[in-house]
């Protein structure tokens, strides 16, 4: 198995892609991003996850973290991932959702492949992870995260955008407490 964008080192800082499985756009509702705002919530609070930058897109999540030495880095991904898996199909099941015939359908085919029993899969296996190794490339990434709902035309200015910590970097109200890098 390749350690290539694997967050193997404990005391690192990792950039930190998770996506739905076929980039399906689940987080479009304001409940399913909260799912995933509360659940950061939790990690911080409970499994010592410490989060520098992150931004909720419609189908993926970026985050610049790493871990407090609680749990690692793969534990907290692992434990956040099924935990969020479920709580989004129990949102789908429980809101109203003009796509929920869909999605579920989708999700339900997507574990068909898997050896254990699954009845959905919302994320993709794994993330991708890239180690964190200067000051110039932690810029970058930050950049690279605050500008995401700028790129895709939601907003025009980057702490404009709820869900992403460039309202932290901007001194503005924000739904996630992050550590501003400065």
């Amino acid at each position: 198995m390749s350690t290539k964008y694997k967050a193997l080192n404990i005391d690192q800082a990792y950039f930190i892609t998770i996506t739905t499985v076929g980039w399906i756009d689940v987080f479009t509702r304001l409940s399913q991003k909260m799912v995933i705002i509360e659940s950061l919530k939790y990690c911080q609070a409970q499994k010592g996850l410490i989060i520098f930058a992150y931004c909720i897109m419609s189908n993926h999540l970026h985050l610049f973290c790493q871990a407090d030495g609680k749990y690692t880095l793969p534990e907290i991904m692992r434990d956040f991932k099924k935990f969020t898996s479920k709580k989004i199909i129990e949102t789908i099941f429980s809101e109203a959702e003009s796509r929920r015939e869909w999605m579920l359908a989708y999700f339900s085919r997507a574990c068909e492949h898997l050896s254990r029993q699954q009845n959905f899969k919302v994320w993709q296996d794994g993330y991708h992870a890239e180690e964190i190794f200067s000051k110039k490339w932690i810029r970058q990434k930050i950049n690279y995260i605050h500008q995401n709902p700028v790129k895709q035309k939601i907003v025009t200015e980057p702490e404009h955008y709820y869900f992403s910590s460039a309202r932290n970097y901007a001194e503005l109200e924000s739904p996630l407490n992050v550590i501003v890098v400065s």
